[in-house]
């Protein structure tokens, strides 16, 4: 497995790990699946703004990805960004998120970032276990600010100093 930046050639797998969470988890808090397009503009998006999008990857085969982007579009948020991290279904427990959380830390230093902000929906404790294990510490909960699947959602934020 290596990781490296993603390219064009990888937006469908990109894309089918984002839908995937979209219609069968409450890792994103969207209801409706996405387009290449759509994904194709989030790629363009990131590069311009000189954010990274990171692929796990073995051979041609994305096994999941990783980018962060603004926590606020406001000037005095101008120091953290907010990451996100998805794993295929069939490639989930073997430590792939870990490696692409930790491969994110680098760039947003070089970027000038001084936090990394998480944000994991309530209940999701492997999730919460891992940042834990990277350094993030919880700095906010907030119950019921969300809907998915008919149900109320809990935000957990976790941070970490860069």
């Amino acid at each position: 497995m290596i990781i490296r930046p993603a390219a064009l050639p990888d937006l469908p797998a990109i894309l089918a790990i984002y839908n995937d969470a979209v219609l069968t988890s409450t890792a994103i808090w969207n209801d409706t699946p996405t387009d290449l397009p759509n994904r194709a503009l989030w790629l363009a998006d990131r590069h311009a703004k000189r954010y990274p999008v990171l692929v796990a990857a073995e051979g041609e085969e994305v096994l999941g990805y990783a980018s962060f982007g603004d926590f606020r579009p406001f000037d005095g948020f101008r120091i953290c960004v907010e990451h996100s991290v998805y794993v295929a279904e069939g490639a989930r427990g073997r430590g792939l998120g870990r490696h692409l959380v930790e491969a994110l830390f680098e760039p947003a230093r070089a970027l000038g970032k001084k936090v990394m902000i998480g944000g994991i929906t309530g209940g999701n404790a492997a999730s919460v276990a891992l940042h834990r294990k990277l350094g993030f510490v919880e700095t906010g909960y907030m119950p019921g600010i969300g809907t998915k699947f008919g149900q109320r959602l809990d935000l957990v934020l976790m941070q970490k100093e860069l």
